[in-house]
């Protein structure tokens, strides 16, 4: 399929990408739509190497040299690649795309979270965490310290979409991941599966990250809560152990995304991960 040059800004072919601001985004699902946007090479690279098939990409012109390879393929494989001149995409977009190129993918089929269970290690459970960016920073620290499987619980955010994907920096192709349901109904299952399900809160009996650290059970679960209000009761209460990392300054908590990594970098296994060497 040729190159096809976009001068009108609202092409119907070009839907998939009409209005990307993160405002417009929210009111269009696009999980509905079965697809998401992968924005920049180095996030369409690493979502084209998890395997995941894009519908088109969107392209300034100076970019089909660049992209050249991705470019060949496509052609091959009969997916369009749509270019047009700055103004246009920015129009059609809402955003001046600096970032070189945009596609469109086919959103991959979510397994059940108990097969990602099987062999893991180490898994980190979102509880209702709303903020697209800290669910994207969040995956990237989880493919960095060697988090073998990331499970979202049904009102969490979507990892796929623009912001999200964006700030992981693609890496949310890189670690395996599912939504938990229901929850926190489903701890019980983690339980059963041989984990500890540590609960980070700041409660009354709870131990410091120190003492989890200093010795850590072999396969654990660690569930971190919404931004406003942390983790719900039920949660705490159906959790083996409830963590909290110790504070000095008069500060109580951290941000949702800086207290992950904080967590995940005392509780690193030393070997090797499953997901290790995915790129």
């Amino acid at each position: 399929m040729p190159v096809i040059e976009i001068t009108d800004p609202a092409d119907e072919r070009v839907r998939d990408y009409f209005r990307l601001t993160d405002v417009a985004l929210r009111r269009r699902v696009e999980p509905e739509n079965g697809l998401y946007l992968a924005e920049s090479e180095k996030v369409i690279r690493r979502a084209l190497g998890a395997g995941h098939r894009p519908r088109s990409y969107l392209m300034g012109r100076r970019w089909l040299t660049d992209l050249a390879d991705l470019v060949e393929q496509a052609d091959r494989d009969g997916i369009p690649v749509y270019v047009g001149a700055d103004d246009v995409i920015e129009e059609m977009t809402g955003f001046h795309l600096h970032r070189g190129a945009l596609a469109s993918m086919h959103r991959p089929q979510l397994p059940p979270y108990t097969e990602l269970l099987r062999h893991a290690r180490r898994v980190v459970v979102l509880e209702d965490i709303v903020d697209h960016t800290n669910v994207g920073a969040i995956f990237r620290s989880a493919a960095a310290l060697g988090v073998d499987a990331v499970l979202i619980t049904p009102r969490c955010a979507d990892p796929l979409y623009r912001r999200s994907v964006r700030v992981s920096m693609g890496t949310v192709f890189q670690v395996p991941w599912t939504r938990i349901d229901p929850w926190p109904g489903s701890v019980d299952t983690l339980q059963a599966h041989g984990f500890s399900v540590a609960a980070l809160s700041l409660h009354d009996d709870a131990i410091t990250l120190d003492e989890l650290a200093a010795d850590p059970p072999d396969r654990l679960a660690m569930v971190l809560g919404t931004e406003g209000d942390g983790l719900s009761r039920r949660t705490v209460d159906a959790s083996d152990l409830v963590v909290r990392i110790p504070m000095s300054g008069g500060v109580d908590s951290l941000n949702v995304a800086a207290a992950t990594a904080v967590v995940l970098w005392a509780t690193r296994l030393t070997g090797p991960s499953i997901t290790a060497g995915i790129e």
